[in-house]
């Protein structure tokens, strides 16, 4: 078992100071193993509701749950929704006997269930898969390799993990995604999925997009939406404010693991992948979830122009703009767009990150940095 102590604090601080904690996810991300760090498997406080024995215990969810103390695990909470009515009552008692743990691998829906029965009484924290920060800056290579699923990245070698990958994607389409209640073809997905990661990187164009695929735009909206929900996109919003040029106003597309982009785009080595003409694109999609898990931003977004200025990250950290370049070279420089970002979007601080290992200084509030350095920030931007 790889040991994730960053994702742990998290979870326990979220404990100590909320009644209900969700932890959020996708599918074989870590969660249960997590959670079992809490609440043994055995223990009558872990309810697993993919488990014939834990429904039954749940036949009668008030008397199963209100005698409990301490911890209590349910995991796969989005299969029984009519739960969250009852999690209410229980997070309400005086003294709280109880704290809950909810684990659910879907986002926006469950997250509305619960804000409907339990708003200021639920925290959220997102397992987002293994942290660079906690596998050390000497596996970045296989990290950007395998992508942050444990069982992927633990493979014994390249092709057990590219084979576990390519199961998974397989597995999530034609099992997980109807369990969610999602009527959409396997092999429908698996279309959409494949040309999003040959876009990886790049903002998003449903017209063209669904003219491939012979499809409404509203259709691959839809996709794209749903893959979103259940953690395997990220959709990077666009920012846009009054100023005196014309902004992009359609979000940026990313497969969120780059495992899984990898398994997708057929790059099973290293040597493969660095001679894919998506590899750069494949690097900045992987510093991008890098960055937003060590800083934890209180919003994130990407800004671009039809004249060509672009920024690949505008993170809003404690009141302060913070801007992120990600460039994959051991030295980069200052170019034409980062200073119009400078000005243009009144940075407070201009981040370029890259793949060597030695911070310096390019120029007034802009400093490169490596991503090795940024995965150890814990949740806030370091002073130069």
């Amino acid at each position: 078992m790889i040991d994730r102590p960053t994702d742990r604090s998290l979870v326990a601080t979220a404990l100590r100071r909320s009644r209900v904690v969700a932890l959020l996810g996708p599918r074989q991300s870590g969660k249960t193993t997590l959670a079992r760090e809490f609440v043994p498997e055995r223990s009558p406080n872990y309810f697993d509701l993919e488990d014939p024995a834990s429904l039954a215990r749940l036949e009668q969810p008030d008397t199963a749950l209100r005698p409990l103390r301490g911890i209590v695990v349910i995991d796969e909470i989005q299969r029984r929704p009519e739960l969250f009515p009852l999690l209410r009552v229980l997070a309400d008692r005086r003294p709280l006997p109880a704290r809950f743990l909810i684990l659910g691998s879907t986002g926006p829906d469950l997250l509305r269930q619960s804000s409907e029965s339990l708003a200021g009484r639920i925290e959220t924290v997102k397992l987002e898969g293994l942290r660079l920060r906690d596998l050390g800056p000497a596996h970045v290579a296989r990290h950007w390799l395998r992508g942050g699923f444990p069982r992927a990245y633990a493979a014994r070698t390249a092709a057990e993990s590219m084979s576990w990958r390519r199961e998974f994607i397989q597995t999530f389409l034609e099992r997980d995604i109807p369990q969610f209640g999602i009527r959409i073809p396997a092999l429908t997905l698996r279309r959409f999925w494949n040309m999003i990661a040959h876009l990886h990187g790049q903002v998003w164009n449903g017209a063209e997009l669904a003219r491939s695929m012979a499809v409404a735009e509203t259709t691959v909206r839809r996709y794209l939406d749903l893959m979103s929900d259940v953690f395997m996109l990220r959709q990077l919003p666009p920012w846009h404010e009054n100023i005196a040029k014309r902004q992009v106003k359609s979000p940026k597309i990313y497969v969120r693991d780059s495992g899984l982009l990898h398994a997708l785009i057929g790059t099973a080595t290293d040597r493969e992948l660095s001679m894919h003409p998506k590899l750069g694109a494949s690097w900045e999609g992987y510093a991008v979830e890098e960055v937003l898990k060590a800083i934890r931003p209180d919003d994130a977004y990407f800004w671009a122009t039809h004249q060509g200025a672009e920024l690949d990250l505008l993170l809003f950290v404690r009141g302060r703009r913070i801007g992120v370049e990600c460039k994959r070279m051991d030295a980069p420089t200052v170019t034409h767009s980062m200073r119009i970002a400078m000005h243009d979007l009144r940075l407070d601080r201009l981040i370029v990150v890259h793949p060597g290992d030695r911070r310096y200084p390019l120029g007034t509030g802009i400093d490169a940095v490596p991503l090795s350095e940024i995965a150890l920030w814990d949740g806030a931007v370091r002073p130069r």
